[in-house]
């Protein structure tokens, strides 16, 4: 039976006196599968990933993830600091205390398996929206993470750079081992992932191939005659 990355058992959260937000949660990722997380608008899915990056703290449950873990938010300025690409991916390294040579090679190995060698000097500002994500994406295979956790890096692209981008992160879960949770509500990304978790009022409800999920969601979603 397949390792899980990520697991996710029986997790509750609410805002204090609100309604709960997340009722009993469960999901498992296996190792080295790439799956996406869908659900509307207030389904929990923001909150379940905040609890998994460590921003929240649940009020039951428990959370296992293959460590380290990296995160790639949906505004990629939110954690680009540095001026340049290459300063920035060096940044995440500074607590492993590898030498300036190290430091380097890591540097460009991360660009390289993202396409994007090339940038290292780059300024950031001067960098598209889908090459900042992949930045972002580039910082965590600097750090070697095992897992990725993605949280709709897609929604401030135009579409074409959308389905490069969802292209580019199936490919490195293939090459590289990893394992990716990507939290989307685009059905067209379905078909670039292992598997889904369909999310409503907080819990998982359905889950498995993405293709027929995406079939059922259409479905449900299609105007009746």
């Amino acid at each position: 039976m397949t390792n899980s990355a990520i697991q996710v058992q029986d997790l509750s959260f609410r805002w204090q006196e609100n309604a709960s937000v997340l009722q009993s949660c469960s999901l498992s990722v296996p190792e080295g599968e790439f799956w996406m997380l869908l659900g509307t608008n207030g389904s929990g899915k923001s909150t379940l990933l905040r609890l998994l990056m460590g921003l929240l703290t649940p009020q039951s449950g428990t959370i296992y993830m293959n460590p380290p873990v990296g995160f790639v938010f949906q505004n990629p300025d939110r954690q680009l600091v540095m001026p340049t690409v290459g300063a920035d991916i060096a940044f995440g390294l500074v607590q492993e205390n590898l030498t300036p040579s190290q430091v380097r090679q890591r540097v460009a190995e991360a660009l390289s398996a993202v396409n994007l060698l090339e940038l290292e000097r780059r300024p950031i500002y001067a960098l598209s929206g889908g090459q900042k994500q992949r930045i972002a994406i580039a910082g965590a295979i600097a750090r070697h993470c095992n897992v990725l956790l993605l949280d709709e890096p897609t929604a401030l692209l135009d579409p074409d750079t959308q389905l490069e981008l969802v292209a580019q992160v199936q490919r490195l879960v293939k090459s590289r081992g990893l394992t990716a949770l990507w939290v989307t509500h685009r059905l067209e990304e379905l078909n670039y992932c292992d598997g889904a978790f369909l999310l409503q009022g907080g819990q998982v409800v359905d889950k498995g191939d993405p293709q027929t999920l995406k079939a059922r969601l259409l479905e449900t979603n299609s105007p009746k005659a």
